[in-house]
């Protein structure tokens, strides 16, 4: 290689480790060594070998860099500086209240796709933005820059296995093999022969190298793109490289030089190099977007007799696809459970079976969406916690994706408690920006389908395994926040608030109470998040303030909750929740043992009232 173009990059090196330590100094928090050992990779993906538009951060040609390890933030703002993306002087800002250059990148800089600093999700999100790209036709490639702590997390093998079982040769991993983590070495340390077995045991290439060699550097990525199967370049670096006193040491990590520590190792590297930096950036040929429809109202089925939401869920999600190219499934191994087969069936390139990894499952959403596309991901939601922490982290990218749980609650019956979802609602509620759906009956249930395709962030839909009876039309429409007021009259003497399959049970107490003249008026709170508290609060004020909230979920973090906020201690509230661990057995006797039926809906109404 020519000797310029390796002394430019050891200079820019030079300035990206330089950078690092002022900047966390300055912060008084931060990890500079983590970011000194990936100075040199990071000076060749920068300024050799990815192609991007500095003025563009959405050109489609775009190459794409996730940075998994979202530690080493501060080398990411320092290469984003010398590309000329933002300015020298701006890293000084690093990890203030008022900068976009955070402590672990999140899309409020605009050049991060994907939030990352919880170990171990890049590679998914990696995964699932070249499968967009590959879908798109787009040239560019992704490349995910990884530690070697993050890989005994088991969502890199899923992401892993997935990348090779997709053939996404436009993906490439850098392994930044410091030795180091956090409190102690890496599980196998600077073993780079044995990241490269657990690699290819999972069918991909690998490319062993001296992490500081420009020109093992430079080659290795040159062999990734003649690769067939996406490749990993092991990298064995120093944490800490360049300072001696910080070089390959245990007890720095995350830890910033102070003043006089910053002093001694300025001088040990030497005067910052005088490059422009900017001039070595490759541009991408610019790129013409593929022509994608994206219409969000889709023409509603006609239902005739009871019907499961899943189902619903299934036919929406097949209609909304017709109109929409960027729509796209993934399912973990249940689709002919909740019913997305059919999306499959009709849209075999823009449906993608993860199977069972729901880790990697949401994850990859999270990648397909910085693209562009919007992924309806749907399991059951008994397994949607094991992906809690990428789809917390989907919030914090701003990713738009819509998560479908099905089997929800005790209602599934036989199957038994591991089953039954009974902590979902718990878990999206709380999610900023997170909107929380739970309809009763098939036409609400496309009807919510179609409002969360308009809405731009992560969203849930909550359905069941029974069939229910229809309770609205075709036409009704179902928006975010609002709640439907099922049954009022003058007379009401309590409000009974439910969502879901406890519609129905209220329904039915609502006709054994009217035989005893006693009348109630029932609002289907389908919105869970954000609850209709305005509505809520005028509804409840006319019956007395007595109000029985019904719902097959555990009583904390789910409808009952969001009941109690919104009314604010405004009425005298009944929670029936599921109060116990489940067991096995028929859906009627489940909703009964467990408080949730029609007749302790009545029973609890007339306690109430009686007080």
């Amino acid at each position: 290689m020519p000797i310029e173009k390796k002394k430019a990059l050891e200079a820019i090196a030079k300035r990206l480790r330089i950078h690092s330590i002022r900047m966390t100094t300055k912060a008084g928090s931060g990890h500079p060594t983590t970011c000194m050992s990936m100075a040199d990779l990071t000076a060749c993906l920068f300024f050799d070998e990815m192609k991007y538009n500095p003025k563009d951060p959405e050109d489609l040609a775009n190459d794409e860099l996730i940075l998994s390890k979202g530690h080493a933030a501060p080398i990411l703002w320092a290469a984003y500086a010398e590309a000329g993306i933002v300015s020298e002087r701006g890293l000084m800002s690093l990890r203030k209240i008022t900068s976009a250059l955070e402590g672990h990148p999140t899309p409020r800089m605009k050049w991060v796709k994907g939030a990352t600093g919880s170990l171990g999700q890049g590679l998914s999100v990696g995964v699932g933005m070249a499968l967009a790209m590959k879908l798109a036709k787009s040239p560019g490639r992704v490349y995910v820059l990884m530690g070697d702590g993050e890989c005994a997390e088991g969502a890199v093998w899923e992401a892993a296995n997935m990348g090779s079982l997709l053939k996404l040769r436009n993906l490439c991993a850098i392994m930044d093999i410091n030795r180091l983590g956090q409190s102690e070495e890496t599980m196998h340390g600077h073993d780079v022969q044995a990241y490269k077995r657990k690699f290819q045991a999972f069918g991909w290439e690998t490319i062993p190298i001296t992490g500081h060699s420009i020109p093992e550097i430079l080659n290795a990525f040159k062999k990734a793109r003649q690769n067939a199967k996406p490749t990993v370049i092991l990298a064995k670096t120093i944490k800490g490289k360049g300072v001696s006193f910080t070089e390959d040491k245990n007890g720095w990590h995350g830890k910033p030089l102070k003043a006089e520590e910053m002093k001694r190792a300025l001088e040990e590297l030497g005067p910052m190099p005088s490059i422009d930096a900017k001039k070595y950036v490759r541009k991408p040929r610019k790129m013409q977007g593929p022509q994608t429809v994206k219409k969000y109202n889709f023409k509603k089925n006609i239902y005739k007799d009871k019907t499961a939401t899943r189902r619903a869920y299934g036919n929406a999600l097949l209609n909304l696809g017709r109109v929409n190219d960027a729509v796209v499934a993934l399912d973990g191994d249940v689709k002919n459970s909740t019913y997305a087969d059919m999306f499959f069936d009709a849209f075999p390139k823009r449906a993608f079976q993860t199977y069972i990894a729901e880790q990697n499952m949401a994850g990859m959403g999270i990648g397909m969406s910085a693209k562009g596309y919007i992924p309806f991901i749907a399991t059951f939601s008994a397994f949607l916690p094991r992906a809690h922490d990428q789809i917390r982290m989907a919030a914090y990218s701003f990713s738009n994706i819509k998560f479908c749980g099905s089997h929800s609650g005790v209602s599934i019956g036989a199957d038994g408690p591991s089953q039954m979802g009974l902590e979902d609602l718990g878990m999206f509620r709380p999610i900023p920006g997170c909107a929380v759906l739970y309809p009763c009956d098939a036409y609400s249930t496309e009807a919510c389908v179609e409002s969360l395709a308009k809405y731009k962030g992560i969203s849930y839909i909550r359905t069941t395994r029974p069939a229910t009876p229809l309770i609205y039309s075709r036409g009704d429409k179902f928006p975010i926040g609002g709640s439907k007021v099922i049954k009022r009259s003058r007379n009401d003497v309590a409000t009974v608030i439910a969502a879901g399959i406890t519609v129905h049970e209220a329904l039915k107490a609502y006709e054994e109470l009217r035989r005893e003249n006693i009348s109630i008026r029932i609002i289907d709170a389908y919105s869970v998040q954000p609850i209709d508290k305005d509505n809520i609060i005028k509804e409840v004020g006319k019956t007395g303030k007595k109000v029985i909230v019904v719902e097959d979920h555990f009583q904390n973090g789910g409808l009952g909750d969001a009941v109690a906020q919104a009314l604010n201690g405004k009425a005298e509230i009944v929670h029936l929740a599921v109060d116990d661990l489940p067991r096995s057995g028929k859906p009627e006797e489940l909703l009964d043992k467990y408080g949730i039926d029609s007749g302790h809906i009545k029973n609890a109404v007339k306690k109430l009232v009686k007080r």
